[in-house]
């Protein structure tokens, strides 16, 4: 009997989630360097969408301010650098990525400033968002695990546990809709991308607030299922986003992919557009809803 191999799909998945854990993990300027190496993939693969359609970006430009909004948020988060400055980065760097087009020999247009200010946005200051995540502390936003982070102080930061919290948040999400829509879906979507159901959508939303609600409950906040589902139910939803915005993405610039990066799921873009929109999401719920709720 022949023995039966994983597919590429499957390992490739598997080295970019074992990637994943592994800076997640390690946190501090690992992390970021990890983040920094898929933005740069990422950003190299939307400015190629973006050509298709006749766009001229400032694409080194756009990928230098990216990676320096990284660099300095990291460098912010524990007060390396004044919050102002940090703050400034994103306003500057717009402003240069305009100023660069201007002083080029056949003049940017409305679509090359748009693209390149939203590649900004889109892969760098959201992705951000991931560094200020897994920065965060306060071992009272976990009370139900503060023995944990007592007994073990160093190995299981706040910010680490959130983050995890965050990302199987988003994978539940995934694999509800993947499979539940392909066992179930029978409505599409939307045309923009004509694969997803709303069952299939549906049923991303119920897996993502139940995994939040066992969060939420498993982290001991108060109503921690409701806080919990809530927080869940929004990552599904603008994980939804991110999803459909790289596909409105690739059907305008006539791509099936966003890349060939990996083996199976196709892009860089094509696997983390569910993690784009997502963390600043739970970034301010973290921040601005959940002291609430364990005080």
């Amino acid at each position: 009997m022949a023995l039966a191999f994983p597919s590429m799909r499957f390992l490739s998945g598997l080295a970019a989630g074992g990637f994943g854990l592994l800076v997640v993990g390690l946190g501090g300027w690992w992390f970021t360097l990890g983040l920094g190496v898929i933005v740069h993939l990422a950003l190299l693969e939307f400015f190629r969408m973006a050509q298709f359609t006749g766009i001229r970006p400032a694409t080194k430009t756009t990928i230098v301010a990216c990676h320096l909004l990284l660099v300095t948020t990291q460098w912010g988060v524990n007060g390396g650098l004044p919050a102002e400055l940090v703050s400034a980065i994103l306003p500057l760097s717009g402003a240069a990525i305009c100023g660069w087009l201007l002083l080029q020999p056949i003049t940017g247009s409305i679509a090359d400033i748009a693209a390149s200010i939203f590649g900004l946005f889109y892969l760098g200051f959201l992705p951000s968002h991931w560094l200020r995540l897994r920065n965060i502390e306060g071992i009272d936003l976990v009370p139900g695990i503060d023995w944990i982070v007592r007994s073990w102080p160093g190995s299981f930061p706040v910010g680490m546990v959130i983050t995890l919290v965050a990302c199987l948040t988003i994978v539940a999400s995934d694999i509800g809709s993947y499979y539940l829509g392909k066992k179930f879906g029978r409505l599409p979507l939307s045309p923009i991308s004509p694969g997803k159901t709303i069952e299939g959508a549906l049923g991303g939303l119920i897996c993502a607030i139940i995994i939040g609600a066992f969060a939420g409950e498993f982290l001991g906040w108060n109503l921690g299922f409701l806080i919990g589902g809530l927080l869940g139910g929004l990552v599904a939803l603008f994980a939804l986003v991110g999803d459909l915005t790289e596909s409105m993405m690739k059907r305008n610039a006539g791509l099936k992919d966003s890349g060939d990066a990996l083996p199976g799921h196709g892009g860089i873009l094509d696997r983390i557009d569910s993690y784009l929109f997502t963390p600043a999401v739970v970034y301010y719920l973290i921040t601005l809803v959940i002291p609430y709720a364990v005080s």
